[in-house]
């Protein structure tokens, strides 16, 4: 069957089509009629399933969209508000009946009848919620949703002043790549004492989040809230000892492999010493890449590279821009960094970034498209619930996208030296991001396991961490005040926490399917549709071996990625 983007929003039949989420006592009804419904028959459930994920859907996405307008515009304060409403007045109101709905399902007689192979993952899912749920975290979960959106709109106040004109961080890192090394020093030292100016206000917010996700475990009767946040995330196919073989991993196979092209850029560049101002940096007399001028032009060379890998993917970006489900450029008042959103209902989602003319944007672009491809491929499956997949395989998505598209860059490089120096920035990227996981990742252990620590603790702890991933290769004397609040510029930390070991084992993923297409590049596409379009109905290692994968971040397997990425880069050079 040919895929086609044509989505289609999902039909309700239990809902009434016009009914939006206002008011929780306009939502309780349709709860209270599915907790009392009679199931009598395996038929009878799998109605009530359905009828549950079209509740499910509209719920979810009336909060996405809550949350996707707040972030593109972090100074309405209406924004906020009908945001905060939803986190403090729906979604507590709405979790003792999602408990009930769960242990109504686990211990109905038919549910046994279920085909294990089609509900295996979803009815695991269930059993873990269950396990977790306590009425005492319902108020501290509310509270946090609202105090983990504080991060954009502090970040998103941020801007610095360059030759008179007033730039967003995100902005102003263009100027990283010019040429001049002393406005490059300049621009860092700006960004970095803009970030200076929050740092008291990041500790106390981020000490907040820690105090409050601390009790939430103990509550659910867990030690510490990293083994809480494991079973929340189901993990269920890989622990923290792995977690901390992965770390050991980067520290052996990649930071050699990052010191190599730290080394090669320092020769490029002619300087005695690298220091954070010049990674990013051109020598001179080469002018930095400019793919594209503006989000239109970033959407329209996107969707041209995407048409010449599969025309399925141009066409899920095309239907997406028809239902204006992007805000792609950065602005004052935008909150940071960048994402796709799913929406349960619509099925195309919505993706949101912060592109400012950079190399770095194609990359996000071609990611978040990725992820957006995954949501296409995922949105046929029968319950929503299906369509909820682990992350360490939807950043499979994303970033393998990354890589498969460099072959056809020419969309945004017309010199084939600029298109070529565009794919040494990403494999470049795709090595130099190892350390950065592994030290997020480290720092998240040491946070939740030692929730009462000191802010002096935590930035000592912060760059002893620091300084086991640091490269060699880049001086960093006399900058020790910005090191120290280094954590502070990864939203992950705050809004999403522990959710950043994925990119890690996702790139590893990313690089296993690359060396496919390099081989088959039509088995690679065919393996990578295959896989997405299971959504969450697999299990982790079972979606990975659909891609044509292993599961699999140990040292060797590390290692024997590396060298490849090695070899194709050397290719390049």
């Amino acid at each position: 069957m040919p895929l086609s983007a044509d989505i289609k929003k999902t039909e309700r039949h239990f809902l009434s089509p016009d009914f939006t989420v206002t008011t929780w006592e306009a939502l309780e009804p349709y709860f209270k009629t599915l907790l009392d419904r009679e199931i009598d028959s395996l038929s009878a459930l799998e109605q009530w399933l359905k009828d549950m994920s079209e509740v499910e859907a509209a719920v979810s996405e009336d909060a996405c969209w809550r949350q996707i307008r707040m972030t593109c515009d972090t100074t309405d304060k209406a924004l906020e508000e009908a945001f905060t409403y939803f986190c403090m007045e729906i979604q507590p109101k709405l979790q003792p009946y999602a408990d009930a709905l769960n242990k109504k399902l686990i211990n109905n007689a038919f549910t046994r009848q279920l085909p294990t192979e089609k509900y295996f993952t979803y009815l695991r899912s269930v059993k873990k919620n269950i396990d977790l749920f306590r009425e005492e975290n319902i108020p501290l979960q509310a509270e946090l949703s609202v105090m983990q959106q504080q991060y954009g709109a502090i970040a998103g106040k941020m801007s610095v002043e360059v030759d008179g004109q007033e730039y967003t961080l995100q902005q102003a890192a263009k100027f990283l790549e010019n040429h001049d090394r002393n406005l490059r020093e300049t621009v860092y030292r700006k960004i970095q004492t803009r970030r200076l100016q929050d740092k008291e206000a990041m500790h106390e917010l981020f000490g907040n989040l820690v105090e409050r996700r601390h009790k939430i475990a103990l509550n659910a009767g867990y030690d510490n809230y990293r083994d809480y946040k494991f079973t929340e995330l189901g993990r269920f196919d890989y622990t923290k000892e792995d977690c901390y073989g992965f770390h050991e991993a980067v520290k052996l196979h990649v930071l050699p492999l990052v010191n190599k092209i730290y080394a090669r850029k320092k020769a490029q560049l002619g300087v005695d010493t690298l220091r954070p101002w010049d990674i990013e940096a051109q020598p001179a007399g080469t002018a930095p890449l400019r793919p594209f001028t503006d989000g239109k032009e970033l959407l329209q060379k996107t969707e041209q590279c995407f048409a010449a890998l599969n025309p399925f993917f141009a066409d899920c970006l095309r239907k997406m821009d028809n239902m204006q489900h992007f805000d792609l450029e950065s602005r004052k008042g935008k909150a940071p960094g960048g994402y796709n959103c799913p929406l349960a209902e619509s099925g195309a989602p919505f993706i949101f970034m912060n592109a400012a003319g950079q190399m770095d944007d194609v990359t996000t672009m071609v990611h978040e498209g990725g992820h957006a491809i995954h949501s296409f491929l995922s949105h046929n499956l029968e319950l929503s619930a299906f369509k909820e997949y682990p992350m360490e395989i939807a950043e499979v998505a994303s970033m393998a996208m990354e890589l498969f598209s460099m072959n056809h860059w020419e969309a945004f490089f017309d010199k084939k030296e600029d298109l070529q120096r565009a794919k040494e920035h990403q494999l470049e990227r795709v090595i130099t991001i190892f350390p950065w996981i592994a030290t997020i990742d480290k720092f998240q252990h040491w946070v939740y396991e030692n929730p009462n620590h000191t802010i002096e603790e935590r930035t000592n702890t912060w760059l002893t961490i620091l300084n086991e991933f640091q490269t060699d290769a880049i001086d960093i004397s006399g900058l020790s005040a910005f090191r120290e609040i280094g954590w502070q510029r990864q939203l992950h930390l705050f809004e999403v926490p522990f959710y950043y070991i994925e990119y890690g084992i996702a790139q590893l993923g990313a690089i296993g399917l690359w060396m496919q297409y390099k081989q088959n590049p039509q088995q690679a596409l065919e393996n990578y549709i295959n896989a997405l379009s299971l959504g969450g109905t697999k299990t982790l290692p079972q979606l990975y071996n659909a891609a044509g994968l292993q599961f699999n971040f140990s040292p060797d397997h590390i290692k024997t990625l590396m060298e490849f990425v090695n070899t194709e880069m050397e290719a390049l050079a």
